[in-house]
């Protein structure tokens, strides 16, 4: 059973509170937070000299608007929507998640991203050269500041419209070659979490927060996707936003 497994924590684990659903994880190790480090240093290096666009907002004239999430640990974001407000065959890996209130999504390198024990040759082949990638799906049956108390939610709203575009985008990040459904491919970092093989391909140039700021611009929102790198700098883009909570 997956809680049985070693007991550390991912990079971007931020800590579970719920009763009965705690991360497979424990103390983030000193190994991990110096790899963690160099590969900072690594982005923020390639940052400099890559340039960035600017997302155009969604159409106006669109006065729905869906909730969704955006949370942050200060290493690594995701993006959490509402299953209700999702069209019944969007995201067909959605059904690995019955009856749950919330899905998060996450994208990542994914040899590091899984790992429990990364080591310093994981984190330059991620960060040094094109990697394949992978997607983690958690399903949440409370809201994700309860579920995770530690980290950084902001609250963001998008037009219905927009909401459709970023769940195509979810939907388009998974690599099903060519099948309508692909099987989880390992355990994700909590009990009820999993990973999926995911398209495009992990650098420093493109990290899981470039993947964030991308699906958010898809659904309308103001975000410079190209110059993301680091987790604060997109939520630094996020906060005068909307409201950004610690707790819900």
């Amino acid at each position: 059973m997956l809680h049985e497994r070693p007991q550390r924590r991912l990079l971007d684990d931020p800590g579970v509170a719920r009763a009965g659903a705690g991360p497979r994880h424990g103390a983030m190790p000193s190994r991990r937070v110096a790899l963690a480090g160099l590969f900072v240093a690594m982005a923020v290096t390639a940052s400099a000299a890559w340039p960035g666009t600017i997302a155009t907002a969604a159409d106006a004239g669109e006065d729905r608007g869906i909730t969704i999430q955006v949370t942050s640990n200060g290493w690594h974001t995701a993006i959490v929507v509402p299953r209700a407000a999702m069209p019944a065959d969007a995201v067909p890996e959605a059904a690995d998640f019955p009856d749950t209130a919330y899905l998060g999504f996450g994208w990542g390198d994914a040899e590091y991203f899984p790992e429990p024990e990364p080591t310093f040759a994981m984190t330059l082949r991620a960060g040094l050269r094109p990697t394949p990638a992978v997607m983690h799906v958690s399903g949440l049956d409370l809201p994700v500041g309860v579920t995770f108390p530690s980290v950084e939610v902001v609250d963001l709203t998008v037009t219905a419209s927009g909401f459709r575009s970023l769940i195509g985008f979810l939907h388009d990040s998974f690599a099903r070659g060519g099948a309508d459904r692909v099987a989880a491919s390992a355990p994700g970092l909590y009990r009820f979490s999993k990973f999926y093989p995911a398209t495009g391909r992990f650098h420093m140039l493109n990290t899981c927060n470039t993947w964030t700021a991308r699906g958010l611009a898809a659904a309308g929102l103001p975000v410079e996707a190209g110059g993301t790198r680091m987790a604060d700098d997109l939520m630094t883009q996020l906060r005068p936003l909307a409201r950004t909570r610690a707790t819900k």
